[in-house]
């Protein structure tokens, strides 16, 4: 595939998780991008990811200025460091706010075809 990232999001839309990775270098990327920030190659492989990772930072958002997310303050946005050797962005669900902290097992789920990410 040259630049698309659809199987990425048709990946999501199955309730999968996949990581981009770069035929050109072998870089791993996420999310995915169109051309591979470290040599700009156009050509992707999509592997499974394994859907664990541990919660490298976050933030708890209190008031948010994005369209659809006000009124459900709050909520957490999180780093979350896979084995794969990436770093995953997304919500953490499933535990109040305050049960989130640096260095949480979680595991992917998804809603609106989005991956988050929830307590182990």
């Amino acid at each position: 595939m040259s630049g698309d990232t659809s199987p990425y999001w048709a990946a999501c839309r199955r309730g999968e998780l996949v990581i981009q990775r770069c035929t050109a270098c072998d870089r791993r990327i996420h999310l995915p991008e169109p051309a591979c920030p470290w040599c700009g190659g156009r050509g992707f492989a999509y592997d499974p990811a394994s859907g664990d990772g541990v919660v490298h930072t976050y933030t708890v958002v209190h008031r948010s200025f994005a369209p659809g997310y006000q009124g459900r303050e709050p909520y957490v946005m999180a780093w979350v460091d896979l084995p794969e050797g990436v770093r995953a962005f997304g919500h953490v669900v499933g535990c109040p706010p305050g049960q989130v902290r640096v260095g949480l097992p979680v595991r992917v789920t998804f809603r609106d075809d989005l991956p988050h990410w929830r307590p182990a």
